[in-house]
């Protein structure tokens, strides 16, 4: 048994660490670092309205510029092997409209180098960085955006948009604003990136041959003027569409990617660049900006930050009669969704009741969050019996909507999605651009299902004796690789994914010993570095199958220990060598510590969360010292 003092020093350590950083309000504001694409598309963005804040515009092209690579190239995380052509094009792009460098000067020159050596723009496929250099007057549309919006919002629209995941949806919807309208906009200080393309046309290679002539076929029928009326009446829905999905911030669906290319469609529309709307719009966008580094968030974490820091720290001990955890909760209940939105079209006859990821997200809520909620909520709900509140109706009644809610999301295959069930799927060529495969869709996915069946197993002592609930463990089962692995959508990856299977299995009473479970800690195990900790490249998440990252992070060290204390009666030396590499990690300031685990779009958007340096490593410390150890 190994020495507990470390462990509890650390939590000690992590708590007092956390307390001062909790908001007056009682929530956590921590930075969600997404990488560079949107404060990339934030300084194209202010250029184009012609919002003159060089500050805030310098601010973000130094953070930009410090991430370059000595060969010019701008990496998506710290092991990718040779840059990434579309992070370069955009953070080279960017640096260039906010007049940081010019064409000439040495780190211009040597991007440049580096995308022609690339094939050029040409062969960019974020949908992101095709869209910005479309819609900056850089590039040419590509054909495979240009659906006719009489197919999407008609009055019998030939292609169901609602088969598309709701973030698909919240970016689509403008893209194909602006490509029908061939919208682009230069503006006067704009850079001339032609020579960025090899042979001099301006077109993009992913965009098949089909698309164009599918585009040429819509535009002859347009020049006709027979669906003139149903073409104008789409035009006016697809607006609409965006608008009534603006949050309390004016950002659609708390996105600021999807409100960068709002903006940029309403201008398509014919607003005005200092509307009040689009005003409104830029200072919500602004409202995303990280307090501790110029850092514009795709979105904000408060919600799931706080939800899952206030759990892990009643699990050290702080008691939920604190007034840290009592602000914590008093935050959370009031960010409990009341409308109806997207998500009740495939779940028609549920009241509304989950929690959104964001501080003002109202209209997106997501099992994840959801879940993290109710189980950090629980104690209120519970002790409001005995406490002579005056609301305990009230609390009771609001928690069992959101568990009403998300057992009500999970999917017909038995899993949990994170924002919608699943309806219909997607044509899989529907969508040509990088990722698209993974964004476009909503589906079950095994660690939110896990994750799940964690908060069911051991806050509400809900079993796999259930027939409800076998139904879930089949489809975990089911998505077990051969090596005894687990893909994780929204951690990196397989080791995040096997970690969450095996706690969420084994909390409903899955045996420790059932094959599926030996074969996964034996995978675990296998994957486990010489300094004991466990550490997987981002490159998993777009390869799909386990890559190492030859190094340890606090978070993926984390995760294997959690799964591997679920299943271990007793300490191990391999557990107990991941304990230690979990406090030595936890204490080395390099680039192990900021490495993004978090998922956000393949190939294109990894996620440092500054909370899973804190939320996993005090649960698995406080998991060891309460199962092995004693109080």
């Amino acid at each position: 048994m190994m020495d507990l003092k470390p462990l509890r020093e650390k939590i000690e350590q992590l708590t007092e660490e956390l307390l001062r950083l909790q908001s007056p309000d009682g929530a956590w504001r921590l930075c969600f670092d997404d990488g560079l694409t949107t404060d990339s598309n934030m300084i194209m963005l202010l250029r184009i309205l012609n919002i003159a804040d060089e500050p805030f515009i310098r601010s973000l092209a130094i953070r930009i510029a410090s991430q370059q690579q000595p060969d010019g190239s701008w990496k998506l995380y710290h092991d990718e092997r040779e840059g990434n052509l579309d992070a370069t094009a955009e953070a080279a792009y960017a640096l260039l409209y906010a007049g940081l460098y010019t064409p000439y000067d040495a780190p211009i020159v040597n991007a440049k180098k580096y995308i022609r050596s690339r094939g050029g723009l040409a062969e960019v496929k974020s949908l992101l960085t095709q869209v910005w250099l479309s819609a900056s007057g850089q590039a040419e549309w590509p054909n495979a955006l240009r659906v006719p919006l009489p197919f999407l919002f008609g009055e019998h629209p030939l292609f169901d948009l609602f088969t598309l995941s709701g973030h698909a949806r919240a970016h689509i919807v403008p893209t194909v604003i602006m490509a029908n309208s061939l919208y682009a906009r230069r503006a006067p200080s704009a850079p001339d990136l032609s020579d960025w393309f090899i042979d001099g046309h301006l077109e993009f290679k992913n965009d098949p041959p089909i698309f164009a002539a599918f585009s040429a076929l819509f535009d002859t029928i347009a020049q006709t003027g027979l669906f003139a009326d149903a073409s104008h009446e789409a035009w006016k829905r697809a607006e609409q569409y965006m608008l009534d999905r603006l949050e309390p911030n004016s950002t659609l669906l708390t996105f600021s990617t999807a409100t960068m290319l709002m903006i940029m469609a309403l201008l398509a529309l014919g607003y005005d660049d200092h509307s009040p709307l689009i005003s409104r719009m830029v200072a919500g966008i602004r409202s995303l900006l990280c307090r501790d580094r110029p850092h514009i968030q795709v979105a904000s974490a408060e919600v799931w930050d706080t939800a899952m820091l206030s759990y892990a720290l009643r699990e050290t001990g702080l008691p939920p009669s604190s007034f840290a955890l009592r602000n914590a909760a008093a935050y959370l209940k009031v960010r409990q969704q009341t409308k109806l939105a997207d998500w009740a079209i495939h779940n028609p006859d549920t009241p509304p009741g989950g929690w959104g990821f964001s501080d003002v997200n109202t209209l997106y809520p997501d099992v994840d969050d959801s879940t993290a909620a109710l189980r950090s909520l629980l104690p209120y709900v519970a002790e409001s019996d005995t406490a002579g509140a005056t609301n305990i109706e009230d609390d009771h009644a609001a928690w069992q909507r959101g568990l009403n809610w998300v057992m009500s999301m999970r999917n017909d295959d038995g899993g949990w999605p994170a924002f919608e069930r699943q309806g219909s799927t997607t044509p899989p060529s529907f969508l040509t651009f990088e990722g698209a495969a993974d964004i476009a869709v909503d589906p079950s996915t095994v660690d939110l299902t896990a994750r799940t069946l964690y908060f069911l197993g051991k806050e509400l002592h809900l079993t796999s004796s259930s027939s409800w609930l076998e139904d879930s463990v089949r489809y975990v089962l089911s998505q077990q690789q051969k090596d005894g692995s687990w893909y994780g959508r929204w951690g990196i990856a397989y080791t995040h994914g096997t970690g969450a299977a095996l706690q969420g299995l084994t909390a409903i009473g899955v045996a420790n010993d059932h094959p599926a479970v030996r074969k996964a800690a034996a995978w675990l195990l296998s994957i486990q570095n010489a300094d004991g900790g466990w550490g997987e490249s981002c490159l998993s998440d777009k390869v799909k199958h386990y890559v190492p990252l030859h190094a340890s992070t606090p978070s993926q060290t984390a995760w294997a220990l959690d799964g591997l204390i679920a299943v271990s009666p007793k300490s191990t030396p391999a557990i107990e060598r991941g304990i230690k590499a979990l406090l030595q990690a936890l204490d080395r300031n390099d680039w192990t510590y900021t490495y993004p685990t978090g998922a956000g779009l393949p190939g294109s958007i990894y996620v440092h969360y500054v909370s899973n340096n804190y939320i996993w490593p005090l649960l698995t410390l406080t998991s060891y010292i309460h199962k092995y150890g004693g109080n």
